[in-house]
């Protein structure tokens, strides 16, 4: 995966992160972010996480061919809320899997809504499985719950074979503000970097010579995120964890510790998160 940052890779066809593990999604360019659906091959069993909307199910399901999975051989279905950019095309993935033992996992607040997605399939509860899915090869996924970090419901997926976070909603980013890389790109000026994030994403860094790599992240964080607590609390789960690389369900993913250490800096100083940052205009107001 290294060698494919800073080159030119094709979107059109799955991408590898690490051995066994998959970026089959898209870039949603007039819906403003990327969505992120990923495989986990482990033997027979396949994970997929995230699995997309309906109108991008057939992009989704080729990719998934294309990485040689069969449909037959995706064993669970992980869903980290219920928003319909995660879990509209779940009905034609249970007809395309067609098994009677697929598994769908996510959390207790978030099945009564994936349920109305007309799922067949029996719904798990990450608590009742103690936050972890082991695999037949003994391999373990751990889930982390981030309550509120966009739903009451929300969670990260871990993979502790390959240390990859999955981290939902968690380092999205708005791609029509600063431009979509499938890999986070940062010139190294920008982690010695003590300003604030422009409030405008038309403003060049005088130093580096382009807009800010992370205008996009902080706007999407200020957009989706609830509060700054619940922003907090998910981002100190991630610095427990630290992670290899960080694979977002909209946005780029992080795959350099400093890029991670440096916007996980930049987010938990955030002070106008969600319903604060309201709060905070009306203030000054």
């Amino acid at each position: 995966m290294k060698d494919m940052i800073g080159e030119k890779v094709s979107h059109d066809r799955p991408i590898p992160l690490a051995d066994g593990v998959y970026w089959v999604g898209y870039n949603d360019a007039g819906g403003g972010f990327s969505c992120n659906p990923y495989l986990i091959v482990d033997g027979d069993e396949t994970v997929l996480i995230d699995g997309g909307s309906r109108p991008d199910f057939s992009t989704v399901m080729r990719k998934i061919l294309q990485a040689g999975v069969s449909p037959g051989s995706i064993s669970h279905l992980v869903y980290h809320h219920y928003d319909p950019d995660l879990c509209g095309s779940l009905p034609n993935l249970e007809e395309m899997i067609g098994r009677a033992d697929l598994k769908v996992i996510s959390k207790g607040e978030n099945n009564p809504f994936i349920s109305h997605y007309g799922c067949r399939s029996e719904l798990h509860c990450i608590d009742k499985m103690a936050l972890q899915l082991v695999l037949k090869s003994g391999r373990r996924v751990r889930f982390i719950p981030t309550p509120y970090a966009h739903a009451a419901g929300s969670f990260m997926t871990y993979d502790e074979k390959t240390g990859i976070l999955f981290s939902s909603d968690l380092f999205g980013s708005l791609s029509h503000c600063s431009g979509w890389q499938l890999f986070m790109e940062v010139d190294r000026r920008c982690h010695a970097c003590n300003q604030a994030v422009p409030s405008d994403c038309k403003m060049v860094c005088q130093t580096v010579g382009s807009s800010c790599p992370f205008f996009g992240i902080v706007q999407f964080h200020r957009q989706v995120m609830p509060s700054n607590a619940a922003l907090r609390f998910a981002l100190a789960a991630v610095q427990v964890l630290n992670p290899r690389i960080i694979a977002s369900q909209h946005g780029s993913i992080l795959c350099k510790r400093e890029d991670i250490a440096k916007t996980i800096q930049i987010l938990i100083n955030l002070e106008d998160v969600g319903i604060d940052g309201v709060l905070l205009e009306m203030a000054r107001a």
